[in-house]
């Protein structure tokens, strides 16, 4: 890969943008990012708000890239993969693909085979700049590459590689639809402080900026949730009444249940998704 690598994406939806902005704001050269869709009013709109080249081509997107992000659905992306299997053949460029569900083997294998491949599992704070990513990367990635590919999505959040591409299912249950998890308890709090009399406009701005403080905390304490959780704690007070309440319902268990629900629609994703070209 060269000093100056030139990225292409197939596919220029949110996440891509959302990507493309902070690889920008990290420093890398709008001269060398190109990306393609088939919506070309939808690509002049990205080419004047980030100033990056364009084109409704997928192969001769591809072509210009020491780098290809894989940035369309799932359900498309064995035709697009078929399609520019010629060209990355030729090329060899590092493949990298953000679709949830689809193994680096079957990716692979619609590009012709051979190929360097890293799986990304963003999620959707990326696209305010707080996402957090889990990366794997089959035998073929060189260190260089698994470097670049960390610094573009640390452009947007935090990145962290996992050595099991079977792990990706966790990481999937956990960050990729974490953001719904928080979500569905910011409108639980919301709904409840409403219901006792507080302003719903009110509730929603409390509500939100106890979420944030609280995971800021986290993030920058050497203490753990648990001894984060008994600091808030007094004996006998409201939090205690409160927590307690959540234990006795079994929030625990219901959680453990959640995250095993979504684990294991991923890896029947990725079964069905591989055998649908």
């Amino acid at each position: 890969m060269s000093k100056s690598p030139t990225i292409s994406f197939i596919g220029a939806g949110n996440m891509a943008s959302a990507i493309i902005g902070g690889m920008l704001d990290s420093g890398f050269k709008a001269s060398n990012i190109w990306a393609s869709a088939p919506d070309d009013g939808h690509l002049q709109s990205i080419r004047k708000r980030f100033g990056i080249s364009v084109t409704t081509d997928n192969r001769y997107c591809a072509q210009q890239a020491d780098m290809v992000v894989l940035a369309v659905k799932p359900q498309a992306m064995a035709d697009v993969c078929h399609d520019i299997a010629p060209i990355a053949q030729n090329t060899r460029p590092l493949m990298v693909s953000i679709a949830a569900g689809l193994g680096a083997d079957t990716l692979d294998e619609w590009l012709g085979g051979g190929l360097p491949v890293v799986r990304v599992m963003p999620n959707t704070p990326s696209l305010v700049g707080k996402g957090a990513a889990g990366l794997f990367a089959n035998e073929s990635v060189s260190s260089a590459q698994k470097e670049m590919v960390q610094s573009v999505f640390e452009g947007i959040g935090i990145a962290v590689w996992v050595e099991d591409e079977a792990l990706l299912h966790g990481v999937t249950a956990l960050s990729g639809s974490g953001p719904a998890y928080f979500f569905l308890m910011l409108e639980a709090l919301e709904a409840a402080a409403t219901e006792a009399g507080v302003n719903p406009e009110t509730a929603r701005q409390l509500a939100i900026q106890t979420m944030a403080g609280a995971a800021e905390m986290a993030a920058k304490s050497e203490h753990d949730p648990a001894q984060l959780k008994k600091n808030v704690m007094s004996p006998g007070g409201t939090t205690e009444q409160a927590v307690n309440t959540f234990e006795e319902g079994g929030l625990r268990d219901l959680v453990k249940k959640a995250y095993s629900a979504a684990y294991k629609r991923s890896e029947e994703m990725a079964k069905e998704l591989a055998g649908k070209e």
